[in-house]
């Protein structure tokens, strides 16, 4: 399996689309964009909770970190874990999602302002999302009459993947409502997490219904959303901002088979040919490049499944079944012996020694006789 980047106290730095709009080198493998991590202090400062501590025990230098600089997925994730912990918010990643705005996109947000459509903007998001997050993709779907959003994490050493989720969820709704649609509901939402004892708080931000336990983070809506016009939108603006986007662009072949491994893996069956078709290579042509990466196409396709399977597990109670489906295996023994192959133990016994750890974790909360982490 490939080597994840070192989280510790590792950071990317680069410009971010701020200001005039124009990106430094594309924030590394792994990593995310630090204003994140600025969303999550800001929400904790909220709660009344002060964040240093917090950053520090997930590895991140709570005194060298700026809105230029990125953190790794697994260090954001271990924050957001560690901070619903703190605050007592399941549902913390609600709560920093909402503080995603179309200026806190920075020129993805210019683009997507002056799009034709809502459906453009929400392509543009798709496109253009690896430029601040690379632990994830986001995939908008059209299935007849419905429409749906997805957000894919595929790091597979993440903590808090459910958090990711519920974040990544909440701010594409926000991001819609803004698009000319502030009273917009999706018809309904798709959370890869076990059911909180409190629900309301999901009720009140997505205003529609909320169903746990499943194995794609998304927000499902009628399809004609898509043609909705954007209000405003002006062409010069747009066409600036894609030529910004457009040279910021990362060309890492082994993340783009990743994100597009993802994708497939959402949308149906996983296989090297569909995989270059996506990319716009001949088959060959990917092996060639892989090999020339040091990897190829059966360990990337192994280490997206081995991520989706380890979320799943740990967040969701779905059986071995329903997640061996999700991972487009023949049968659930195929895919126990493909885990153990990956990991040198059972799915079960996984889930169990995973559920042990979070439950030592959670006789540390607030309220049950000891400081959270």
């Amino acid at each position: 399996m490939t080597t994840l980047l070192s989280v510790g106290r590792e950071r990317s730095t680069r410009k971010d689309a701020g200001g005039d709009g124009a990106y430094g080198p594309p924030i590394a493998l792994g990593f995310v964009s630090g204003s994140a991590v600025e969303a999550v202090c800001k929400t904790l400062a909220a709660l009344g909770i002060a964040p240093d501590r917090l950053l520090a025990q997930s590895g991140i230098d709570p005194h060298g970190l700026g809105r230029d600089d990125a953190v790794s997925f697994s260090a954001l994730g271990r924050l957001m874990v560690a901070a619903a912990h703190r605050s007592g918010c399941p549902h913390f990643g609600l709560l920093v999602g909402q503080r995603t705005t179309l200026a806190s996109l920075g020129q993805l947000g210019v683009l997507m302002r002056n799009t034709h459509t809502l459906g453009d903007a929400l392509r543009a998001l798709a496109l253009h999302q690896g430029l601040f997050d690379r632990g994830a993709v986001i995939d908008v779907m059209v299935k007849g009459p419905v429409a749906v959003a997805c957000y894919a994490p595929y790091e597979p050493d993440a903590d808090g993947i459910a958090l990711h989720c519920e974040r990544a969820l909440t701010a594409m709704t926000n991001v819609v409502r803004a698009l000319g649609e502030p009273d917009w509901a999706p018809d309904e939402v798709l959370v890869p997490r076990r059911q909180p004892q409190d629900t309301k708080p999901y009720a009140d931000v997505f205003r529609a219904p909320v169903r746990f336990e499943q194995e794609i983070a998304a927000l499902v809506f009628p399809a004609a959303l898509l043609g909705h016009p954007v209000g405003g939108a002006n062409p010069a603006l747009r066409r600036i901002a894609e030529r910004r986007l457009c040279r910021a662009a990362a060309g890492d072949l082994t993340d783009e088979l990743r994100r597009h491994l993802r994708t497939i893996l959402i949308r149906g069956r996983l296989s090297a040919q569909r995989a270059a078709e996506t990319m716009a290579v001949h088959r060959r042509t990917l092996s060639r490049r892989l090999k020339a990466a040091g990897t190829c196409y059966r360990s990337v396709a192994n280490e997206t499944r081995l991520a989706v399977a380890r979320q799943l597990l740990a967040d969701t109670d779905l059986g071995l079944a329903e997640i061996s489906a999700a991972l487009d295996f023949s049968e659930p023994a195929a895919f126990t012996h493909a885990f153990r192959r990956w990991t040198g133990t059972t799915p079960s016994a996984w889930r169990r020694d995973r559920r042990r750890g979070v439950a030592t974790m959670d006789q540390f909360a607030p309220g049950q006789g000891g400081e959270a982490p």
